[in-house]
């Protein structure tokens, strides 16, 4: 629980104080995404497979916190460092980075109470060397096609 709320409280206050280059329009689809893509995510895996769970086994509060203020703020500052505009290397870097910063954080997530709050089934922390990668291209790619729809709009002028 201790990291539950001090990463909650630490990951909003980077969002909100230090996430300068994406728009609002941008940081609102990015958290309305997160919370959908994960809440189905984690109802495969969580729920219906019992990989793992938060808390406690079953549908809690404290998931729905987890999944509206704790996933969203991270993948909004992920995105807001993406090196867009560097080599595929510089990128895959990042990624990886990345990578490792989820792994570390999960390990620490299970730890026993009162510091972790996370608890594994049959999934294992290595898994998400090869799910973290998969899940932060698909964020990626959702935050693309936000930019082609912003510049299709802008170009053409809808209302």
């Amino acid at each position: 629980m201790i990291l539950f709320f001090t990463s909650i409280i630490l990951f909003n206050f980077i969002t909100f104080t230090f996430v300068k280059r994406l728009t609002g329009n941008q940081i609102s689809h990015i958290w309305s995404f997160t919370i959908s893509f994960q809440l189905i995510f984690d109802l495969l895996i969580e729920h219906k497979f019992l990989g793992y769970w938060y808390f406690d086994k079953g549908v809690e509060l404290f998931d729905l916190l987890a999944h509206i203020f704790l996933i969203p703020p991270v993948n909004i500052i992920f995105l807001n460092w993406f090196p867009t505009k560097s080599t595929l290397i510089k990128q895959s870097l990042y990624i990886t980075a990345w990578t490792c910063f989820v792994l570390i954080y999960e390990y620490m997530a299970i730890l026993p109470k009162p510091f972790g709050f996370f608890h594994l089934g049959w999934w294992r922390v290595w898994y998400d060397i090869f799910v973290v990668p998969i899940l932060l291209l698909i964020l990626l790619g959702y935050f693309k096609y936000i930019l082609f729809l912003e510049r299709r709009l802008l170009d053409n002028n809808y209302t």
